[in-house]
């Protein structure tokens, strides 16, 4: 059954994220960054992730975090590279597909693409035949193929 209503509040956005740690802690490349590297706690981390996602969405949760920082400690423990933040993004857009359509579904996707790009960015540095970080990396969206109609 196709999804067919939109993010509505943190209620989704609880169901939206446990369903898409199951899929990434299983995942085997990039799962041991969740379980083996960072021995990530769902219950402990959850929270803190809705609060972003609730921010970036609706504007209305508080986060003051530094979202990347974790990121550059698993980047120093285990490099992450373009096939890493590609495989987030596929799971990513697969799990919001498989549970909403609308808007604000739309937005999460683009800006989990965003969000990818610009970490794998900021931990890869410059690379000097591009002039960016992005290791090779495509986002998905830009993948798109559409029929001739």
């Amino acid at each position: 059954m196709p999804a067919t209503r939109d993010i509505r509040d943190r209620g989704d956005l609880d169901v939206l994220l446990r369903r898409f740690y199951g899929a990434a802690f299983a995942d085997p490349l990039i799962g041991p960054f969740f379980t083996e590297i960072a021995g990530t706690d769902l219950e402990l981390h959850l929270p803190r992730i809705t609060d972003f996602w609730e921010r970036a969405l609706f504007r209305t949760a508080a986060y003051g975090r530094d979202a990347f920082a974790p990121h550059a400690g698993l980047h120093s423990a285990r490099p992450l590279t373009a096939a890493h933040f590609g495989r987030w993004v596929q799971l990513w857009r697969a799990t919001v597909d498989g549970l909403h359509a609308g808007p604000r579904a739309e937005r999460a996707k683009a800006q989990g693409e965003r969000i990818a790009l610009a970490m794998l960015r900021r931990l890869a540095g410059p690379a000097p035949e591009t002039g960016g970080g992005s290791g090779g990396f495509v986002p998905l969206a830009a993948l798109r193929l559409r029929s001739v109609a």
